[in-house]
């Protein structure tokens, strides 16, 4: 079998990592250091070392790129695995493996580029994306693509949903291209520069859902920013978050009103209406918008 290490964080990298079990020998396993959660700022150790601590697995956690360039060049290895792990590896540190560095990213590459791959396709209003199985390179995500897979995206799809269905997709593909790949059997196609897109981070301002947005617009930034940042909007001087949304034309509401009508709770946009299914007032538990509506005894709110 082939040695390799494994570099992943969150939940998303957790298939790739049992994918690779059954066809490499994983000499190491490579995450982020554990992190403060919540109000006690506990730390927590991330979903990877969870996994790999619970498989057997070596796990290191360095945190400055001279320490990941110590552990990564303490055992021989034929190809390394990157899956979200979270830092930019450096030109000395991908000479490391033998057949370099090969990394699972979510999109189709050269579009999104980047941070938010997910998001930004949402965003953008995409009616597909992928996973694409590349070798690393000094660049971010400019490597030669090895494999990749399409998929449409579903209509009311959050970030958190389809990075999901990418995570199982990517897992398969690895299992199907990777030995493949080693053996000289898959050779990796450059890039085009066409069609190149960066997926920026994704910050908390830009979440926000205002009234002169369309109802297309607000209603994929609520399903793109699901879980994280998580959309939300100015209620009465307070964060009020929007966890699940559709457009809802037709309907006679002013623009930055929210009111009830009939079962529904809708919000006015500048084009339109959305009706809001689940939301989450600030601090409190997230509830159906109709329970919350009726905690207000279906007064109308405003919002900017």
């Amino acid at each position: 079998m082939i040695n390799v290490a494994f570099l992943g964080t969150p939940s998303a990298a957790v298939p790739a990592l049992a994918s690779l079990a059954d066809l490499a020998d994983i000499r190491l396993v490579v995450t982020q250091p554990d992190s403060a959660k919540g109000r006690s700022s506990k730390r927590s150790a991330p979903p990877v070392k969870l996994a790999a601590d619970e498989w057997g697995f070596p796990v290191q956690q360095p945190e400055s790129h001279a320490e990941l360039h110590e552990v990564l060049g303490s055992t021989p290895l034929d190809v390394a695995v990157v899956v979200a792990y979270g830092r930019i590896l450096k030109p000395e540190t991908l000479a490391l493996a033998e057949h370099g560095f090969v990394n699972l990213h979510f999109s189709l590459l050269p579009r999104w580029r980047g941070a938010a791959p997910v998001e930004r396709a949402i965003l953008a209003g995409d009616t597909s994306t992928g996973v694409s199985l590349m070798k690393l390179d000094a660049g971010l995500d400019t490597g030669p693509v090895i494999a990749e897979v399409e998929t449409p995206i579903a209509p009311y799809e959050s970030g958190g949903a389809l990075t999901a269905r990418l995570a199982s997709l990517g897992a398969d593909l690895l299992g199907r291209a990777l030995l493949p790949y080693v053996n000289g059997d898959l050779v990796p196609a450059q890039q085009l520069g066409v069609g190149a897109v960066h997926a920026a981070r994704l910050t908390t301002d830009e979440a926000r859902l205002t009234s002169d947005l369309d109802s297309d617009e607000f209603a994929r930034a609520v399903r793109a920013f699901d879980p994280r940042p998580g959309a939300w909007l100015m209620l009465e001087n307070a964060r009020f978050r929007v966890l699940e949304a559709v457009e809802a034309p037709g309907l006679d509401v002013p623009p930055g009103i929210i009111e009830q009508i009939g079962n529904r709770v809708v919000a006015g946009l500048a084009d339109s209406t959305v009706e809001l299914l689940k939301v989450q007032p600030s601090g409190k538990k997230p509830q159906s918008a109709r329970s919350w509506m009726n905690g207000r005894r279906g007064m109308r709110a405003s919002f900017e």
